[in-house]
């Protein structure tokens, strides 16, 4: 074969070989996509909610202590939830309280009260990736997780548990999110998240969540009623005890969800 026709041979190879890497990355982020706005649309349409909780805090020696606390959550379809976060317990911080608000593709808002200076103080977006008054969350997790603020990639199919697993990677859009990538572990029957692995901005495991005791709500709400966040780094963990979800409470953005309100959140 001549010179000049075995390079084009290779070029033609080389296209041929790059399209298809480039139409494989297309598929793994458009299923990736699809199964967060599946597993999305599932979730959606209980109006509001309120639930009760008990979180355990653990040092890596095995000493705990705990905090009682309130999350009501108002679904806002044209912008994006409404979260606030009540601490009932231990009297040091009963009252602090957390409120975010939603955007679709804009960072959040979010707004917390200290009761002990009387003082509303808003979180910078940059500061979002530090813990949430010492625990392995931090001000990020508790952010509404749009889908559209995000990328995705499929990975692959794995058994996890009993069952059986999408396992997805997602990318915050946010230059000041605190991961490179979360990858979430989902199960194909009900779509619902079992477990998300969090690697750090120099794409380093950092935490990992495991979610459980799934109970069905109003024959179509999956809520785990355990999660647990631990830290890779420093054996830290935090527990999250989720009572009964009550939905239909009547909130409104206006008197639930204001900066106002989280001084009344007491």
């Amino acid at each position: 074969m001549p010179m000049l026709n075995r390079l084009l041979l290779a070029l033609i190879l080389l296209v041929a070989s790059a399209t298809h890497a480039l139409a494989g990355a297309l598929d793994a982020a458009e299923r990736g996509r699809e199964i967060f706005l599946q597993a999305d649309e599932r979730a959606s349409g209980f109006g509001d909610l309120e639930v009760a909780l008990r979180m355990t805090l653990r040092t890596a020696g095995g000493s705990s202590s705990e905090r009682e606390l309130r999350i009501r959550q108002l679904e806002v379809p044209a912008d994006g939830d409404r979260v606030m976060v009540v601490f009932d317990t231990p009297p040091s911080i009963r009252g602090t309280a957390l409120l975010s608000h939603g955007h679709p593709r804009a960072p959040d808002d979010q707004w917390l009260f200290l009761p002990a200076i009387k003082r509303v103080k808003k979180i910078a977006s940059r500061n979002r990736s530090g813990p949430f008054l010492g625990s392995e969350f931090s001000f990020e997790d508790l952010s509404a997780q749009e889908v559209e603020k995000f990328t995705y990639e499929f990975l692959r199919e794995a058994p996890c548990r009993d069952t059986d697993c999408y396992v997805v990677a997602r990318f915050p859009l946010d230059k000041f999110s605190g991961y490179a990538r979360e990858v979430f572990w989902i199960d194909q029957e009900h779509l619902r998240t079992l477990k998300v692995e969090y690697f750090d901005r120099n794409s380093k495991p950092v935490k990992v969540l495991e979610a459980s005791d799934y109970r069905l709500y109003q024959d179509r709400f999956w809520k785990a009623h355990t999660m647990v966040m631990e830290n890779l780094r420093t054996g830290k963990s935090t527990e999250l005890h989720w009572q009964d979800f009550q939905f239909d409470q009547g909130l409104r953005a206006d008197r639930d969800f204001s900066e106002s309100s989280l001084r009344r959140a007491r």
